[in-house]
C-alpha cells in the first residue's frame, strides 16, 4: 500500500464509522513507536511523520553518531537491561553516508519500511489501533443513546433470534437489542423493517455502551403524540399522565393552556387521523384520551370513560381513595373486561378507586 493508498483508507475509515483522520493517526503514531521500541531493543528515540494533507508517511529511527561503538558489556552494564549497541548508535562512516554534514555526538535519522518490523511489531501495532478504534467506536455509541434518552427513535431490524424473539435493532451507529418482553404484544418483527422504540436507559458495562429500549413503556406513547400533535409540541397542550398495558389499551391525561384549544379534540384530529395514526404504529392498540382536570373528582370521572360516572367522593382521611358511583349498566364498562379500565383509570389518577352500582347491587 503506497501512502496515497493508506490516507485513501483512512478517509474511508472516518466516513464508514465516523472515527476522525487525526484521531487514527495519533493512534497510528503510538503504535508505530511500541513497534519500534521492541524490535529495536527500547530504542524509544525516533520520529514518526504522519501527514494527511501532503500525504506523507514517514518513520525515522534515530541513532546517535560516534566514532567507534561502545564496548557491548559495558554498555549492558550501564543500563538495567540489556540493549543492543548496533540499534542506538551508528559509525561516523555510516551516517555519513545517509547526512554528510553530520557529526559525532549528533543524531542521524535512519528511514525504516514498516515491513521491517516483524511479525511481532505488526501485530503490536494491529493491537493498539484496534483497542484505538473499540475506544472511539464506544464513546461514539455512549454519546448516540445519551443524546437520545428518553426519546422515540426509528431503527431498523437487524436480526430476530428464532428461539428468544429478541431483535437486534440498529440505532443510528449503534446497535441495541429489544427484547421479546419489551416488544407490543403479539407483533411480528421482520428483518429490514422499520419500527420506532422508545430509549429508557443508557448505561457504560464492562462490554461496552448499554441502552435498554422498549416499545411497551408509556413513554413510547408520549413521545408518539408529541411527534403527531403540534398543539403539543408547540406547548399549548400539555400530557399530564399516561397509563398503559402496552398491545391492549393506553389512557392519556391531556390539558390545553389555552381555553380556544380542546386538547382532547387536538390529540384526536380531523376524523380521528392523529390518533389512528398512533394506533396503526402500535399494532391496533386502544387508546383513551381523557381531560386532565386538577379537581379529583372530575379527573377520575374522566379517566374511567368510556363509562359514565354518576357521583365520585373521596376518602376524608386523605387516603388517596374514593369511592365511584356508575349507572347499574355501566359497571362491567367502567370495571373493564378483567378490571383494565379500572386499573388503567387508578394508574392514570394515582387514586385508588372502587367502583360501585347505583342501585348497590352487584346482580347484573
Amino acid at each position: 500500500m503506497n501512502n496515497a493508498d493508506f490516507f485513501e483508507a483512512l478517509a474511508l475509515f472516518e466516513k464508514e464509522k465516523g472515527i476522525p483522520v487525526e484521531y487514527m493517526i495519533e493512534k497510528i503514531q503510538a503504535a508505530i513507536i511500541v513497534a519500534v521500541k521492541r524490535n529495536y531493543s527500547g530504542n524509544e528515540d525516533m520520529l514518526v511523520n504522519i501527514d494527511a494533507a501532503t500525504n506523507t508517511f514517514e518513520v525515522f529511527l534515530r541513532k546517535e553518531v560516534v566514532e567507534e561503538m561502545p564496548n557491548q558489556a559495558e554498555f549492558d552494564n550501564s543500563k538495567s537491561e540489556p540493549k543492543l549497541v548496533s540499534d542506538r548508535f551508528m559509525l561516523l562512516s555510516s551516517a555519513r553516508k545517509l547526512d554528510p554534514t553530520v557529526g559525532v555526538g549528533e543524531k542521524v535519522n535512519i528511514p525504516l519500511d514498516t515491513k521491517d518490523f516483524g511479525r511481532i511489531a505488526a501485530q503490536t501495532a494491529k493491537h493498539v489501533i484496534r483497542q484505538g478504534i473499540r475506544e472511539v467506536e464506544r464513546s461514539q455509541v455512549m454519546k448516540e443513546f445519551q443524546s437520545r434518552h428518553q426519546e422515540l427513535v426509528g431503527a431498523k431490524v437487524e436480526r430476530v433470534d428464532p428461539k428468544t424473539g429478541a431483535a437486534t435493532l440498529t440505532i443510528g451507529k449503534a446497535e441495541a437489542v429489544l427484547p421479546k418482553a419489551e416488544q407490543v404484544g403479539d407483533e411480528i418483527l421482520t428483518e429490514g423493517s422499520m419500527i420506532k422504540v422508545y430509549i429508557v436507559d443508557v448505561k457504560e458495562t464492562e462490554k461496552g455502551p448499554k441502552a435498554t429500549i422498549s416499545r411497551t413503556h408509556p413513554g413510547l406513547v408520549k413521545r408518539l403524540f408529541e411527534s403527531e400533535v403540534p398543539e403539543i409540541f408547540d406547548g399549548i397542550v400539555e400530557i399530564k399522565a399516561v397509563s398503559r398495558e402496552a398491545g391492549s389499551r393506553t389512557k392519556l391525561a391531556v390539558f390545553s393552556s389555552d381555553t380556544d384549544v380542546d386538547a382532547v379534540g387536538a390529540c384526536i384530529g380531523q376524523k380521528g387521523a392523529r390518533v389512528n395514526q398512533i394506533v396503526e404504529e402500535l399494532g391496533g392498540e386502544k387508546i383513551d384520551i381523557v381531560e386532565y382536570s386538577e379537581e379529583p373528582e372530575k379527573f377520575i370521572a374522566a379517566a374511567l370513560s368510556p363509562a359514565d360516572v354518576i357521583a365520585v367522593e373521596l376518602e376524608p382521611d386523605g387516603s388517596h381513595a374514593c369511592r365511584v358511583t356508575v349507572p347499574d349498566g355501566q359497571l362491567s364498562l367502567a370495571i373493564g373486561n378483567k378490571g383494565q379500565n379500572a386499573r388503567l383509570a387508578a394508574r392514570l389518577t394515582g387514586w385508588k378507586i372502587d367502583i360501585r352500582p347505583e342501585s348497590g347491587f352487584y346482580g347484573e
